[in-house]
């Protein structure tokens, strides 16, 4: 096993580019690190927003490390258990680095004005019984839902399923888009537990049991599992995606979604900006809504926070500079130039321009608007849950073995329960 020491090392030498953007670190006196990973450009408006706030505040230096999503998945919370994390980064497991987080709310400058906008998000940056603390904000709120290339449809001569499609209705629709235009990837599903569990919320899937407990296999889970593992039998999923990584790895589509060699791609609303940017014109693409089952036809919500770290040693610095990006008119602007759909419940409220939005994906932000509308309460407890991380990796890893061939669902059932129990009580030990 790689030593702590080592993985640090290895995240440090990992980052995908670190962008100063202020003068000489010498000429101030409070340097921040800030850990950031992008789908689209919301690394180049982040960018814009810090060289303002640094023209405001030359006593402040942001420094903007850019690094892969894996990175922020697999190496920041080893990072963060050492003490040497950075002072501010953008995650997704909220919960799960709770932990970790810094309550910003004895530095802030209106306490007030951050429960009212963000209140009901803050429960998942928080630890299990905290009601009061401020870690973050969400950078964006988040809804999964399929992204379709209908360009190929239309060359198959396919009519696309309707709003309340099934997912079976739309597993032999893409299957038989992709066998006459021999397109080589008929559904594509992102390599991650949280994704998973939008098709297995929709199957019914419960997750927890009444007293709140993780009850992870139940048969609304085992249907959708039966799906993905028999949709990968019939070629309508391909090893070449989930067999191409092992264990907890995540690997999504885009590359193969923007190359048009996939005609239907579960994914999110997060990837509506670079979608918008790299198809261009080359073929038309549209998101739809969240395909049903026997549990409904739910997504699963989410989104990105930027959170706070404990472990800083300037926390007044970081509460500064986290109120001015948190501000109704900074945020305002990084959700329009990005086209993400709000997490803040203000500018939710008044509404959001995308001035810059193409017309796919104006269409395609409508879209996911209104399926946040759909989204089942299991969904929301899973995504709040502290331990969420846990079971998503647990399942995305022993599914991933039993399409690989390596054991039967079965066996990665009782797998997926004897990882999530043992590793919910270490993490209690801690």
């Amino acid at each position: 096993m790689r030593s702590v020491t080592s993985l640090i090392t290895t995240f440090a030498l990992g980052l995908a580019a670190t962008t100063a953007l202020a003068g000489p670190v010498l000429a101030q006196s409070v340097t921040l690190r800030m850990t950031w990973y992008s789908d689209g450009n919301e690394g180049e408006v982040m960018t814009d927003l810090l060289k303002r706030f640094q023209a405001e505040n030359k006593d402040i230096a942001v420094v903007l490390d850019q690094v892969p999503f894996k990175a922020i998945n697999e190496n920041l919370p080893v990072q963060l258990a050492s003490g040497q994390g950075p002072d501010i980064a953008r995650v997704t497991d909220m919960g799960g680095l709770a932990r970790y987080a810094l309550d910003m709310r004895p530095h802030l400058k209106d306490p007030a004005y951050w429960e009212a906008n963000f209140g009901p998000f803050l429960t998942w940056m928080r630890t299990a019984g905290d009601t009061k603390s401020i870690p973050g904000f969400m950078t964006q709120l988040t809804v999964t839902g399929p992204f379709v290339n209908k360009t190929l449809f239309e060359q198959a001569g396919v009519a696309l399923p309707g709003p309340k499609a099934t997912w079976d209705d739309w597993a032999k629709a893409v299957k038989t888009v992709a066998d006459k235009v021999q397109a080589p990837y008929p559904l594509a599903l992102d390599r991650s537990g949280h994704r998973f569990f939008a098709l297995a919320v929709s199957q019914g899937a419960k997750v927890f049991d009444e007293k709140g407990e993780p009850a992870v296999i139940d048969d609304g889970f085992k249907r959708a599992a039966q799906l993905v593992y028999d949709w990968h039998k019939a070629g309508i999923m391909s090893k070449e995606l989930w067999g191409s990584v092992s264990g907890t790895a995540y690997r999504g589509a885009n590359d193969e979604f923007k190359n048009a060699q996939v005609v239907m791609y579960l994914s999110g609303s997060w990837q509506t900006a670079q979608f918008a940017k790299t198809v261009g014109n080359a073929f038309d693409w549209i998101a739809v809504p969240n395909p049903c089952g026997a549990g409904g036809c739910s997504s699963m919500p989410g989104g990105a926070g930027l959170m706070a770290f404990k472990a800083t040693k300037h926390p007044e610095a970081v509460a500064k500079l986290m109120d001015y990006l948190a501000s109704e008119k900074v945020l305002g602007e990084f959700y329009s130039r990005t086209l993400f759909v709000p997490g803040h419940l203000g500018i939710a409220k008044k509404g959001i321009e995308y001035p810059g939005a193409s017309p796919e994906a104006a269409a395609a932000l409508k879209v996911f608007t209104a399926s946040a509308a759909e989204v089942a309460p299991t969904a929301y407890q899973i995504q709040g849950y502290g331990n969420s991380r846990i079971i998503f990796n647990a399942v995305i890893s022993r599914l991933g073995q039993a399409i690989a061939g390596e054991t039967s669902l079965d066996e990665a059932y009782k797998r997926i329960t004897a990882d999530v129990t043992q590793q919910i009580a270490e993490r209690n030990k801690q």
